[in-house]
C-alpha cells in the first residue's frame, strides 16, 4: 500500500475518529462521510483513496465502538500507522481488516509525505524523506484477518474450506 500521509497527533479517540452523534447507523459508506470530521472538518473532501493516517501515541482511545476502524476503512485510508494503538482498537481493526502498524519513528513522517508499507519485509518507507523504517511485526493470525478482509470474511473462508 502507498499513499499521502494525513498527521495526527496523540490520544486520537474514537469519538474523533467518528462522532457519536452518526452512530445511529453502521452503514460503512454513511460513516465513511463523517470520518475525522470533528479532528478536521474538512478531511473527507481532502483525502483520497488510498491515503494513509499517522498519528501520534495511543491512536484509537476511548470507547471499543467498532464504527471507528469501518469508517476509516470504507473512508479508503489503506493504513494506519502509529507508536501505540487503544488495545481495543488494535483488535477492531484487524477484525474489520484495517491494517494497522505500530512504528516508534512515526513522528518522523510529515503530514504530505508519501509513504509505501511493505508487508512482506516488515517496513515503512517514506519515499519523500528516502527514510525506511522497520514496523513491529504483525501477528500472523492477525495478517491473516487483514488478508481476508476482516474477521467475518475470514470465518466464511474458513467454513467454505470445510465444506469443500
Amino acid at each position: 500500500m502507498q499513499g499521502k500521509v494525513w498527521k495526527f497527533g496523540d490520544n486520537i479517540d474514537t469519538d474523533l475518529i467518528i462522532a457519536a452523534r452518526y452512530l445511529n447507523t453502521s452503514e460503512p459508506t454513511e460513516l465513511a462521510k463523517y470520518v475525522m470530521e470533528d479532528a478536521d472538518p474538512q478531511f473527507v473532501t481532502k483525502m483520497s483513496e488510498g491515503d494513509i493516517i499517522v498519528a501520534g501515541e495511543n491512536f484509537g482511545c476511548g470507547s471499543s465502538r467498532e464504527h471507528a476502524p469501518i469508517a476509516l476503512k470504507a473512508a479508503g485510508i489503506s493504513a494506519v500507522i502509529a507508536p501505540t494503538f487503544a488495545r481495543i482498537f488494535y483488535r477492531n481493526a484487524f477484525n474489520m481488516g484495517l491494517p494497522i502498524f505500530e512504528l516508534e519513528e512515526s513522528y518522523e513522517i510529515n503530514e504530505g509525505d508519501t509513504v509505501r508499507v511493505d508487508m512482506a519485509k516488515g517496513e515503512v518507507i517514506n519515499i519523500s524523506q528516502a527514510k525506511t523504517y522497520k514496523f513491529r511485526p504483525i501477528p500472523d493470525f492477525m495478517q491473516e484477518l487483514v488478508d481476508a478482509g476482516g474477521l467475518i470474511a475470514f470465518a466464511k473462508r474458513e467454513i467454505a474450506e470445510e465444506e469443500a
